[in-house]
């Protein structure tokens, strides 16, 4: 039976505050998981994705699922800065002991991958995504007469599914940006981060969906230019995170388990 901590204080300023799912068996030795959720950065929040915290705990991890600020009150970097200060706080925490930053595993939905790979890149946490869009600025730049909009099939009377999919993107990334600058933009593109200490990453994606593949592929042939460490699963359709999650969550949590037994 998995415990449930619910609403712990990780950061007074903010008054954020994370879940905790503890395994039957939690011991100094069990694995970390933080699982961060999506919804444009301006939307979602820890507990409509509860069944994913008992399932990560059913299979071994303590898990945490922070909340995070959202736009548009809150444009970037609030959500990668909370991010950040998740992680400082759960460092220093009496969750974790000196050398458990080896111990922490992280997966991402959607926006939520963009924040794990930003993470990944400072401490290295071996990290799997789920759509993670990783590119802006282009984009931005090749979709000038695309209208934002987070309803573009009531509002503008849109019927294809891709101009849909491009109004939507273009909403979120432009409402947490808090701006359509190109330079703004630039600054969340996945590129962008520091990834100096990028460890075990592995991104799944839709074959045809809301993030462009595209942009996806480009990612992954940037960090093989730095030699650094990266798979892609590209599964059929166009389901965007959530959507495939279940699916293939066994996949997900096989990959960090190899991991984790590597680094025995």
């Amino acid at each position: 039976m998995t415990i449930i901590k619910n609403n712990i204080i990780y950061d007074q300023n903010h008054q954020l505050a994370t879940d905790i799912y503890f395994p039957n068996d939690t011991t100094t030795n069990t694995k970390i998981l933080i699982f961060w959720h999506g919804g444009g950065w301006f939307r979602g929040n820890k507990e409509s994705v509860k069944e994913f915290g008992i399932s990560f705990a059913n299979a071994g991890f303590m898990t945490f699922i922070p909340e995070y600020r959202l736009a548009p009150k809150h444009i970037y970097p609030a959500a990668h800065d909370d991010a950040l200060t998740f992680v400082n706080w759960l460092l220093e925490s009496h969750y974790t002991d000196d050398d458990d930053q080896k111990n922490i595993f992280q997966i991402g939905a959607s926006v939520g991958g963009n924040m794990a790979i930003y993470l990944a890149g400072k401490f290295g946490f071996p990290t799997v995504t789920w759509s993670a869009p990783v590119e802006f600025s282009d984009w931005f730049k090749n979709h000038i007469d695309t209208k934002p909009s987070p309803v573009a099939k009531e509002e503008f009377g849109l019927i294809d599914r891709h101009q849909i999919a491009a109004s939507f993107y273009k909403y979120f990334a432009q409402t947490y940006a808090g701006t359509a600058n190109e330079a703004v933009l630039a600054k969340i593109n996945a590129k962008s981060f520091d990834l100096t200490n990028l460890g075990p990453l592995l991104m799944i994606n839709s074959a045809d969906e809301l993030t462009p593949i595209t942009s996806v592929l480009d990612f992954i042939n940037y960090l093989s230019t730095k030699n650094l460490p990266s798979q892609l699963m590209v599964i059929p359709g166009h389901g965007h995170a959530m959507d495939y999650a279940k699916e293939y969550l066994d996949e997900s949590l096989d990959y960090l388990f190899q991991i984790a037994k590597r680094h025995r």
